[in-house]
């Protein structure tokens, strides 16, 4: 029994041993397989490399003071010394603390060190003040961003439902002045909440970063013990420095300075760097779009959580509703199933041909690979659940019918841009580009016609002509060759944006240079908090929206472009103020009417007050919105007044209401409530459709709009073509008359024979009616469209319908017909109670019809009503502008 003990001893020994291996080995393929070397930590090895900026130089002493208290060896970056990946160090994880403006440069480099293992933690409203495009990248890198500033300190809990262990310590609670951050990717997590209304996130994670919703290292914010014992807490998370090990990211630069001072030195050059940080941040979106996609790495193993497991498969059940939706609107339009059977239908991304029978089989698969994601991702065959998603999609891309005509009548509108034009050079390279537009079925052109504060075409109001244009009036071409193609032409203003620093570049003067009419007048600037008339880390100066002057200046401007030239509508763009944050003392408006108006009207001089004064402040902050309201409201009444049929429209912020009217004064509800506008753009931008269709969701569903109508702006750079295609079947599939499309510069030959063969002209039919102009007639021909899709559905037998209810249904049918052709034929008021009578009716019945086909097929039903719910809006919109 003695030896049998000491043998059990043994063994169990030699068990332990080898589990101890294990663990070892398994740690060492960990760190392997995210391409870090373990390294053993020691008091000298660095884990941690903190970011410095002019913006976060008063805070440095805090915030140094609470590094030293965490006990974490770091190193300091100089924000201007970031040209590369590299330049963000070998230590495992980056601080970015209160770091409100990347470049592009920083941000891209960013990305690429993460992607070799490098981990972020990022506190305040970081990148708040950068570009679109740089904002966007680092929602995808942080899984989320810094929404708004909360009114009041509030006290941080913990989240209930997480139940992460490094988030467990109760010196994480405390009372915080911060901001509530909104994730806007499955993968985020909320761990910290606010204990306020609804709870809404305080501190946000993804696998590779922590978000923290307050300013880090600000007295006044938080207690120093609550800082850093959520440093400490999100280094042990991604560095494990509790473990013993830290990490080192391959291709960083093992060099670390431990103050400023030293960092600062390693500046390579004080003017490049000075010329970097007058670059216009908001002009290098383009750089980034590359890097914007939404991407499913087919060999990832990385573990799926399970609300990304029901997005994968959300959005590839999505997907192929419509592949099947684009299929059934190509084949009611052919109107003839038979010989649609036996049509060969081209691939989108092969020469390839498929027969139409065989998209049924190939859609069969697809809905057998989504359903079988779930088990996959159970069983934790992540990459192989990853491998299936890829294959999928690409086979759902190949079955879009892009050989034929789907399109029913819409607006289809383009950005002819400033580049573009110029590189035209005449009448006659323009009038090519208008070839290729018309020929692909674009009815209505936004013609950059003020830019940067110079026109296109000589003005006897504007300063001066843009000087890169010689010998032409391009704006009096594009109307004739415009008119000449049944398109519309609307010439696109800058309205409050009065220069660019990206244009003077390209002009080879000043980069200061404040564009022509500042240069004028520049006592019509407006003035951010600093008294300088470019905000921090943008390249547009503004006008002063409350000057009478520029007021007046604007109107003579727009009136010359409307009575001169016989143009069909006024586009509206930059019609707001400057991107703003409060929490962050970045403010704009203190131009010097608006500080005198104010004064006169509060007697108090807007500079003097800050956002912790809330009821002046929102007196402030309601100032400068009316601002942009009554100037629009005056636009549309005088230009109105000179030609009734003139059609309004604005190129408008995706942002929450209220955001954007804090962020940027821009209320354009008002604009449309009030009939002020007549379409509103959206600039929903985005490089996949379930971004697309986040971003243009709430705008297509609101109710504040009245009668104006709404098409969402879809950027075509770095888009494929079948993505861009994919995103104008989503807007088809919505309740929404079109889009518009970003820009002409990006408009290539694929998506001009792609869309020459769906949405190009015929000249056998008639000329296609306009939801601007023909409201009546287009709410008629969608119908008609709509009537073919049911026809060839119950045809093929696919339309589940009571024999009890196919009679009413094809009678109630019948009379809305009627009522619509009745109307687009001669409106009048009679005719048009009895359309808007008749559609009430028809959809109050609709979804009783359709029961059993919701069924089978709930999201063609939710299509069908989206397209009677598009009629109705046409016919509200007709109302409103039948008398002009």
């Amino acid at each position: 029994m003695k030896h049998q003990g000491k043998s059990t001893k043994k063994s169990k020994l030699n068990k332990l041993k080898k589990i101890g291996l294990l663990i070892l080995q398994v740690k060492l393929l960990l760190y392997c397989s995210l391409k870090i070397l373990p390294v053993k930590a020691t008091t000298s090895e660095p884990v941690l490399s903190i970011v410095y900026t002019q913006a976060n130089a008063n805070q440095w002493t805090a915030i140094t003071n609470r590094l030293q208290a965490t006990g974490v060896k770091y190193c300091v970056i100089s924000l201007e010394n970031i040209k590369s990946a590299a330049d963000l160090g070998d230590r495992p994880v980056v601080f970015l603390p209160n770091v409100e403006n990347l470049t592009p440069t920083v941000a891209i480099a960013l990305e690429e060190w993460m992607s070799k293992g490098g981990r972020l933690i990022a506190s305040g409203a970081v990148g708040s003040l950068s570009t679109p495009g740089v904002r966007q990248l680092l929602q995808t890198l942080l899984g989320g961003y810094w929404g708004f500033s909360l009114d009041s300190p509030q006290n941080l809990q913990l989240a209930p439902a997480k139940t992460q262990a490094w988030v467990s310590r109760n010196s994480l609670i405390g009372k915080v002045h911060g901001g509530v951050v909104i994730p806007n990717t499955v993968a985020a997590q909320a761990v910290a909440v606010w204990d306020a209304k609804e709870r809404p996130a305080a501190v946000l994670t993804t696998e590779r970063s922590t978000l923290l919703g307050w300013r880090w290292g600000v007295d006044a914010v938080s207690s120093s013990k609550t800082d850093t014992a959520w440093l400490q807490a999100a280094l042990n998370r991604h560095a494990d420095v509790s473990s013993g090990y830290i990490g080192r990211v391959p291709g960083g630069s093992p060099n670390c300075y431990t103050s400023v001072e030293a960092a600062s030195k390693e500046r390579v050059s004080t003017t490049i760097a000075s010329a970097n940080a007058l670059q216009p941040a908001d002009e290098a979106i383009d750089q980034l779009q590359q890097g914007l996609n939404l991407k499913v790495e087919p060999n990832s193993n990385a573990p799926i959580s399970r609300t990304e497991a029901i997005a994968l498969q959300q959005q590839l059940e999505n997907l192929i509703n419509r592949v099947e939706s684009a299929n059934l609107a190509a084949a009611a339009y052919n109107d003839n199933f038979q010989a649609a059977k036996e049509r060969q239908v081209q691939l989108a991304s092969t020469k390839t041909n498929i027969a139409l029978s065989d998209i049924n089989q190939s859609l069969t698969q697809v809905r057998e690979i989504a359903k079988n994601l779930p088990q996959l991702i159970a069983d934790k065959k992540y990459a192989q659940a990853r491998s299936s998603w890829v294959q999928a999609k690409a086979t759902l891309w190949q079955l879009f019918p892009l050989d034929r005509r789907i399109a029913q009548p819409e607006i289809r509108a383009i950005w002819l841009d400033r580049g573009t034009i110029v590189r035209a050079r005449s009448e006659q390279g323009l009038a090519q580009i208008f070839d290729r537009l018309a020929q692909a079925g674009i009815n209505t052109v936004f013609f950059e016609t003020v830019n940067a504060g110079y026109t296109i075409y000589p003005s006897h109001v504007a300063p001066q002509q843009n000087p890169l244009i010689r010998g032409w009036d391009p704006l009096a071409a594009a109307v004739k060759l415009a008119h000449e193609r049944n398109m519309e032409l609307h010439a696109w203003v800058w309205t409050f944006a009065a220069g660019n620093q990206r244009h003077n570049q390209i002009l080879n003067i000043k980069p200061d240079y404040p564009g022509p009419i500042l240069a004028a007048f520049p006592d019509w600037a407006g003035y951010d908090q600093r008294g300088q008339t470019i905000p921090l880390g943008q390249g547009k100066p503004f006008l002063d929206p409350a000057n009478p002057q520029v007021r007046q200046y604007l109107l003579r401007l727009y009136e010359e472009i409307v009575t001169r030239y016989k143009v069909d509508g006024l586009h509206l763009d930059y019609i707001r103020y400057p991107f703003q944050d409060e929490a962050a003392g970045r403010t704009y408006g203190y131009g010097q009417a608006a500080r005198k108006q104010f004064q006169q009207l509060t007697g108090v001089d807007p500079v003097n007050i800050s956002p912790s004064q809330k009821e002046l402040w929102q007196k402030w902050t309601q100032f400068r919105t009316e601002q942009v309201n009554s100037f629009v409201a005056q636009v549309s009444q005088q230009l109105r007044s000179k030609r009734s049929h003139l059609i309004l429209s604005a190129a408008v912020f995706p942002l929450k209401e209220q955001e954007r009217i804090q962020k940027i004064q821009q209320h354009w509800e008002v604009w449309a409530r009030r009939g002020d506008v007549d379409l509103i753009i959206p600039m929903t931008y985005a490089q996949d459709t379930f971004s697309f269709e986040r971003l243009a969701q709430p705008w297509i569903a609101s109710s504040k709009l009245g009668s104006a109508l709404l098409v969402p702006g879809i950027r075509l750079l770095s888009l494929p073509t079948i993505g861009a295609f994919d995103q104008i079947q989503l807007v088809r599939d919505l309740p929404i008359s079109g889009y518009a499309l970003f820009a002409a510069e990006n408009f290539h030959n694929d998506l001009q024979k792609v869309f020459s063969r769906t949405q190009g002209r015929e000249k056998v039919t008639p000329k296609e009616p306009t939801p601007l102009r023909q409201p009546f007639q287009t709410a008629a021909a969608r119908y008609a469209v709509l009537l073919a899709e049911w026809n060839f559905v119950r045809q093929n037998r696919q339309l589940r319908l009571p024999a009890t209810i196919i009679s009413e249904f094809n009678t109630q049918a019948e009379v809305l017909q009627d009522a619509l052709n009745q109307l687009a034929a001669k409106p009048n008021a009679s005719k048009l109670q009895a359309a808007k009578a008749s559609i009430a009716r028809f959809q109050s019945q609709f979804r009783i019809w359709m029961r059993l086909q919701a069924l089978d097929n709930p999201y063609q039903v939710k299509v069908w009503e989206n397209r009677l719910a598009t009629i109705e809006r046409l016919l509200h919109y007709g109302e409103r502008t039948a008398g002009r």
